[in-house]
């Protein structure tokens, strides 16, 4: 039975649970439910979570750990002397995998028998054919350890599946039992709902900060060993990027960062004027006519997938630039790709998340600071620039952050409208490059994971967000340096 059925079935007790609970709670009362602790659907809610929490938790880490234990106990059915490294183990154990999913589709569609597969040998012609009848493509031949590799795989997972169906289904049963012998009228079933409710709250705002704690410790080992195989001074400090695959890879993280930092600049630069400007005039002075058109309108810039933008980029303001700044007329820009491209074309990108934030903030300053400023005689603007923008102010700095944070993290733009080169250079008309497009560089193709080529990804996405983090921390530093003024 696969997880879906079995997550049915217990929701299928859940919803008898809470019939019966409601029902047993009602006749302890005689139906009066003046009586009774709790509203009635509260019974019903306690007898539905006592079945749903406890199975639930272990369903879900049943399928987390299922793969993970039998995955590793696979894997030591592989001599050592099939492999010397862990990248031709990964390599051996898709095969694995593969070769079982083949299996179990030919199990199941009746191609074969278990007493046939259990009879099966590696290399024959039945083995090879039936593969190919189920669509099994391997990336080598099917020796006897991938075979019985394979099966003890397929096996061991129905076990496993088999056992948790039970577990689950049994724990699902038992929980409805407990729920219902211990409802009456006198037991305190709401309490009991929300507390589970109040753990549901807390597990929710605890997922930012487990989600933060997942990034870090999965960049973590490939950038440790990195590091152990490339010097961290050349990374940091390095002036050349300049990978090879075949040895001798210069690998500075310098020009990735500079061309990241130089297209956000041109990007903020952009999007923060235009965006806080348009969320004055929508807040402050325009009509209501026009905001309910102008506002939904501007933000439909932020529903724009970024390869539109990317294309955008690359063939027509790439094309107009060049016709404004290339060789022909002042000879600044040699190419459509380049730095202002990427940074004119994110920046529109850009607008909306400013925009529409800004907006939302100055439209949570309270009226009567309007008023008492009115009051002693200002003027309008004058209202907006010394009450409105400074009692806005921490939260027009946590959108303007936003806004950082999606151009320093933005990759299609880059890719199609600046350019591959990483360089270090003072000139926005040139081609350059940012961490994010060369991370999936690093990533793509048939790279070798224990190479520093390839790891090198994983150490420029920790860098990335190790200098993410640091914005966050001087933005809170801004905001609540300026929030005192109005506490």
């Amino acid at each position: 039975m696969p997880a879906t059925w079995i997550f049915l079935f217990v929701l299928a007790l859940a919803v008898i649970g809470y019939v019966l609970g409601r029902r047993k709670a009602m006749a302890s009362a005689g139906g009066d439910g003046r009586l009774m602790h709790s509203l009635p659907s509260y019974y019903g809610y306690n007898a539905a979570l006592f079945v749903l929490v406890p199975a639930l938790l272990v369903l879900g880490a049943w399928l987390v750990a299922q793969p993970m234990v039998i995955e590793r106990s696979v894997q030591h059915m592989i001599p050592e002397t099939a492999y010397e490294t862990s990248g031709e183990l990964s390599l051996i154990m898709s095969d694995v995998h593969r070769v079982a999913s083949g299996l179990e589709t030919a199990v199941t569609t009746g191609q074969i028998t278990a007493p046939q597969l259990e009879a099966m040998q590696a290399g024959s012609t039945d083995v090879r054919g039936l593969l190919g009848s189920v669509g099994v493509a391997v990336g080598s031949d099917v020796d006897a350890v991938t075979l019985e590799a394979a099966k003890s795989y397929r096996a061991r997972n129905a076990t496993a599946d088999t056992l948790r169906n039970i577990v689950v289904g049994l724990l699902a049963l038992a929980g409805m039992a407990l729920a219902v012998l211990r409802t009456d009228k006198d037991y305190r079933a709401r309490n009991s709902v929300e507390k589970v409710v109040l753990a549901l709250l807390i597990l929710a705002a605890s997922l930012a900060v487990l989600t933060t704690l997942g990034i870090v410790f999965s960049l973590l080992a490939n950038t440790i060993q990195f590091f152990k195989l490339y010097p961290w001074t050349d990374f940091f400090f390095g002036t050349t990027w300049a990978p090879s695959f075949g040895g001798g890879s210069e690998l500075g993280i310098l020009p990735l960062f500079w061309g990241t930092f130089y297209i956000s600049l041109i990007a903020l630069a952009v999007a923060v004027p235009i965006g806080l400007f348009a969320a004055v005039y929508l807040s402050e002075y325009a009509p209501k006519s026009v905001r309910s058109f102008a506002k939904p309108l501007l933000e439909v810039l932020a529903g724009i997938p970024t390869i539109v933008y990317g294309l955008f980029a690359l063939l027509t303001v790439g094309p107009m630039l060049l016709t404004a700044f290339g060789p022909d007329s002042v000879g600044w820009m040699s190419g459509g790709t380049a730095v202002m491209t990427a940074g004119l074309v994110m920046g529109i990108m850009l607008i909306p998340f400013v925009s529409s934030l800004s907006d939302d903030i100055i439209n949570a300053v309270p009226q009567s600071m309007r008023d008492g400023s009115y009051g002693l005689g200002a003027t309008k603007s004058e209202t907006v620039k010394q009450v409105i923008l400074p009692a806005a102010l921490p939260g027009i700095v946590g959108a303007v952050l936003l806004a950082a944070s999606r151009a320093i993290g933005e990759t299609m733009i880059v890719v199609l409208g600046a350019g591959a080169a990483a360089r270090l250079s003072m000139n926005p008309f040139e081609a350059m490059t940012t961490v994010t497009a060369k991370i999936v560089s690093q990533l793509t193709g048939d790279a070798d994971f224990a190479s520093p080529e390839a790891l090198v990804a994983f150490a420029l996405g920790m860098t990335l967000f190790v200098i993410t983090l640091a914005l966050n921390v001087f933005a809170l530093w801004i905001v609540r340096k300026y929030r005192e003024q109005y506490d």
